[in-house]
């Protein structure tokens, strides 16, 4: 450590030690505060059905049920207060929902190892209401016990509970049956049907975060309202709104705050002015901090504008097919070191990133509304703490150094890597097509329209919607067109009077990105044509203005500029995040062979290894002999294409090697087991002939052609 740095560390620590000079700062910077003032609920919602009461007298005995402590956390003086001490916010974003339950105490112990001291949490509402009236709070929905963790270990909690937060997170956390609502709601608005959704929401959410406040003994000390608004739109009322009904659930002692990118543009629409809620702001890690927290300080009342970047950036997001997005060490901790020297306060975004497990990724659209942009499986972040845990890094190192500077304690030791193994080559069978799965003749689990319809229409909110039409053989190519696909189709064709029974054959894939046109071959079949699409979904936009991403096909479908009609869609059943799987022929068929008898599934097996490749589910298994053999592990899906696996029954995400960059799939030691550990995939292009997956220690992200750019901070 030199002079120079030492120098700064005494004059940090002098500003924020003496009690009695704090004290006094205190009771001055109380006599010059503002009265909030809040607007009154759009009376367009009176229109709808009454919500339960949030009335003062409500609100007064609904907070007596709790023990009030000695504890207070408030602005004044444009600092941070703590029990009547200035505090500073060293804090990092950690979502629970992207870390395995089990690993939450893991991940927090490394995060206070790095110097933090608060926690900073997004609160995804589809996660927590996957339909309609249905409210999950259990397994890596388990938010109670996530804040109580945070808690134990001495963290304060910034949370962040929407209702939009963006966070790369599926249609920026905002349930999907959304838009099985006919007309849909406006999101981010003063539209009276979203409100009323967002009432409901947080009627059931807020309320259980009363006893965690930190008035009440608890770890939450600031409560975001909505996030980055400014970056969206301006509708006052909308966030006024939002701040009304927090108010009610939440009561008056907690601090309610906004982040907004930090110009005067999105600050002036996505921020409300006077004492009432609390204006931080985020940056591009290279700016100069201190003109930007100068100009937070006009969208905040006199003495109430403590300066924080809600979101220090350690690192960026990568789409599928980039290169992935990395960041220096030494210039990420030095931009770090520029906030803290001044006493600033500031929230590492990420902490540590961890994984898009199931179906969640988000996408972006690029500013284009033609440009769509799906995010990688992986939430590595390139944060100091890594996917899988890891802190045995050059960014870790390089930004405990700078903390520990500013920080009024020693830091506890750094953890060591949590272990890896490598349980050997997975060998897998291929069990059926995907095709196989499916009784076309079957009236059940179908739906029917002359015009196809969108995922969300027929409940199939993720994953994959198989479309099914049929057509007149014409002599020559014919041309099909789709003028709005979301997200990627491969298409098929069969003819039912051929010898090999009508078996689909993969023809070509149509990519949102591109919309080509696709040119389907010459059939010479005596009857109709069968057409078979089948549409994935790859991740609701999260950001931007683009966000009304349904999924499935969107418009006509033309076959030489005919519009195809009468069309039925299928469902295909595979289990999300945090879903308990239920029996399903799909997956069943893709276990099936493994109790079988070994003639039958010597079989099924050839039946099925001589069809045409396409769609089709294989599985495979490890043994592990002992429980302290179970670790952390990845698997490298570099022999196969595109797809989706599951261990164990968990969703562990989406594989794409051929586009890159990710190539492995972190495999969590908890979702695995003493025994034999299945591994099921849903393969969309074609597997290697070898059919052999590898686990390994290592993520891998050096696949695929990098032909996108990266995303610079």
């Amino acid at each position: 450590m030199t002079n120079k740095k030492k120098k700064k560390k005494k004059k940090t620590n002098t500003s924020v030690s003496a009690s009695a000079s704090a004290s006094n700062m205190l009771a001055m910077a109380k006599k010059q505060s503002f009265k909030a003032t809040l607007l009154l609920v759009i009376i367009s919602l009176m229109v709808f059905a009454p919500l339960p009461s949030i009335s003062s007298s409500h609100h007064h005995a609904h907070h007596s049920l709790y023990n009030k402590v000695n504890r207070k956390f408030e602005i004044a003086s444009d600092m941070f207060w703590k029990d009547g001490q200035p505090f500073r916010i060293i804090g990092g974003d950690l979502h629970y929902f992207r870390v395995h339950p089990e690993n939450w105490e893991d991940r927090l112990l490394k995060a206070k190892a790095l110097g933090l001291n608060t926690i900073q949490t997004y609160v995804p509402w589809n996660l927590h209401e996957p339909t309609p009236g249905k409210h999950v709070f259990e397994g890596f929905a388990n938010i109670e016990s996530f804040l109580k963790l945070c808690h134990k270990h001495g963290f304060l909690v910034m949370l962040r509970p929407g209702p939009y937060i963006c966070g790369e997170w599926d249609l920026g956390g905002f349930p999907a049956w959304f838009f099985s609502m006919d007309p849909p709601p406006k999101l981010r608005s003063s539209d009276p049907t979203y409100l009323q959704l967002v009432d409901r929401w947080w009627g059931i959410l807020l309320p259980k975060l009363v006893p965690l406040l930190y008035h009440n003994g608890g770890p939450i000390i600031m409560v975001q309202i909505e996030n980055e608004f400014g970056s969206y739109g301006d509708d006052q009322a909308y966030l006024h709104h939002l701040v009304s009904l927090a108010r009610g659930h939440l009561g008056h002692d907690v601090i309610l705050y906004t982040t907004d990118g930090g110009t005067r543009e999105n600050l002036e629409k996505g921020t409300i002015r006077g004492d009432a809620v609390f204006s931080a702001v985020d940056f591009t890690t290279g700016d100069n901090p201190w003109p930007i927290f100068k100009l937070q300080k006009e969208f905040n009342a006199p003495g109430k504008s403590p300066p924080l970047s809600a979101e220090f950036y350690t690192g960026w997001l990568t789409h599928w097919g980039e290169k992935n997005a990395q960041t220096d060490a030494d210039f990420t901790a030095a931009a770090l070191e520029e906030i803290l020297k001044k006493n600033g306060s500031a929230v590492l975004y990420m902490a540590h990133g961890g994984t898009n497990f199931g179906f969640y990724n988000g996408a972006n659209t690029g500013g284009g509304k033609a440009v769509y942009q799906p995010d990688l499986t992986s939430y590595d972040y390139d944060a100091p703490i890594k996917e899988a845990g890891d802190v045995d890094n050059s960014k870790f190192n390089a930004i405990r150094k700078v903390i520990a500077r500013y920080s009024s304690a020693p830091l506890p030791r750094v953890p060591s890597n949590n272990e890896k193994s490598i349980y050997g080559p997975i060998h897998l069978r291929r069990k059926a097509s995907l095709f196989d799965t499916f009784d076309f003749t079957s009236s059940t689990n179908v739906f029917e329209s002359e015009n196809p319809m969108s995922m969300e229409q027929v409940g199939q909110l993720f994953g994959f919607l198989l479309y099914v039409t049929e057509y007149k053989a014409n002599s020559g190519r014919s041309t099909l067109f789709i003028s709005k696909l979301h997200d990627r189709a491969q298409v098929f064709i069969s003819c039912p009077d051929e010898e090999s029974g009508a078996r689909p054959t993969y023809v070509g894939t149509i990519e949102r990105w591109l919309n080509d046109r696709l040119s389907l071959p010459e059939a010479k079949c005596r009857s109709k044509i069968i057409l078979f699409i089948l549409v994935e979904n790859m991740g609701r936009v999260n950001y931007g203005q683009f966000m009304f991403d349904r999924k499935g096909i969107l418009s006509s479908v033309y076959l030489d500029g005919k519009t195809l009609k009468g069309w039925k869609m299928f469902h295909i059943p595979l289990h999300n995040l945090n879903e308990v799987p239920t029996y399903n022929p799909i997956m069943h068929a893709a276990y099936t062979a493994f109790n079988l008898k070994s003639t039958l599934r010597k079989r099924l097996i050839n039946k099925s290894e001589n069809t045409s490749k396409g769609p089709a589910f294989y599985s495979g298994r490890f043994t592990i002999d002992k429980p302290s053999q179970i670790k952390d592990t990845f698997i490298s899906f570099k022999n196969l294409g595109k797809g989706i696996a599951f261990v164990n029954d968990f969703n562990i995400g989406r594989y794409w090697p051929l586009k890159g960059p990710q190539c492995n799939l972190y495999v969590p030691a908890p979702i695995l087991k003493q025994g034999d550990n299945f591994v099921v995939i849903l393969e969309l292009e074609s597997a290697d002939q070898e059919l052999v997956v590898h686990t390994v220690d290592k993520p891998d992200f050096t696949c695929g052609f990098s032909g996108m750019n990266l995303h610079q901070l």
